[in-house]
This record gives C-alpha cells, sequence and structure tokens, in this order.
C-alpha cells in the first residue's frame, strides 16, 4: 500500500513539474511578446522558484537512496 502511495506522489510531482515547466515558456514567450501584468509577473517568479525546489528535492531524494 505504502509504494503505492509513493508511486502515486511521485506521478503526480512529475505532472507538477511538466505543467509548471510548460507555464514558465509560456510567460516567457509572452513577457518578449508583451509587458506582463503583475499577477502574470508573480506567478512567472513563482513558477521558477517552485520548479527550482522541486528539481532540488527530487535531486536530494535520488542522492539520499
Amino acid at each position: 500500500m505504502v509504494s503505492i502511495l509513493e508511486n502515486i506522489s511521485q506521478i503526480s510531482g512529475a505532472i507538477l513539474l511538466l505543467c509548471g515547466i510548460y507555464f514558465y515558456w509560456h510567460f516567457r514567450k509572452m513577457k518578449k511578446e508583451k509587458k506582463l501584468t503583475s499577477t502574470e509577473r508573480v506567478i512567472y517568479m513563482i513558477t521558477q522558484i517552485t520548479l527550482y525546489i522541486c528539481a532540488g528535492s527530487y535531486l536530494l531524494l535520488f542522492l539520499n537512496k
């Protein structure tokens, strides 16, 4: 049961990572076309920070095993 929950957690993390990458590239493209609104800028920065934190935590978990 625990292994199933760990697998679900890893799959959901991967999906979140893919969505975060998509939003990062989308906002980056929008930023080139026009100036971002304040809300879009905040979401862009949060997405960047979250991607780095997610990648770092996966790396630490991988190195810990």
